[in-house]
């Protein structure tokens, strides 16, 4: 018996479109980080790009659990001495681009190599309900619906 090793020829990407509204942030980005991977599929290859393309919807109204949104801190150096920036989460999605707090966490849930870069290249979110992408045809993902946690009621 010989172990299947998928080729990149092989591959049949599919889009798929999830809406983010009133979903928790960890959750959905674990979700969006195994499709982006292609663990969800039978003939998963670690080191083939095998995921599907992933478009997030209303990735501005996606909730936090806790007091994440006060005490989590996202920090960068600038590169002078003394130069340690901080953003709370808060600021993050209430600012000018609310989606790159969606997209900062899948992107830490994907490997870190030229694949990781490559995988992430087939992530589109967006802030609105609306979407470039509707002559792919994406088929829509209920991820609320599967796990009663992975929407914040209330």
């Amino acid at each position: 018996m010989r172990t299947f090793s998928l080729k990149p020829a092989q591959m049949k990407k599919e889009w798929v479109l999830i809406d983010a509204k009133d979903m928790i942030l960890g959750r959905l980005s674990a979700v969006i980080a195994a499709r982006l991977r292609g663990k969800h599929r039978p003939d998963f290859t670690p080191h083939v790009d095998c995921g599907d393309y992933v478009v997030v919807v209303n990735a501005d109204k996606v909730q936090v659990t806790g007091d994440k949104l006060e005490t989590h801190k996202f920090f960068w150096h600038t590169g002078y001495p003394g130069g340690i920036k901080e953003r709370s989460l808060k600021a993050c999605l209430t600012g000018k681009h609310p989606e790159r707090a969606l997209a900062k966490a899948v992107e830490r849930m994907l490997p870190k190599n030229a694949l990781g870069r490559k995988i992430l290249k087939n992530l589109k979110v967006y802030c609105g309900g609306e979407h470039p992408h509707a002559a792919q045809n994406p088929k829509l993902l209920d991820v609320a619906a599967a796990n009663s946690k992975n929407v914040k009621r209330g």
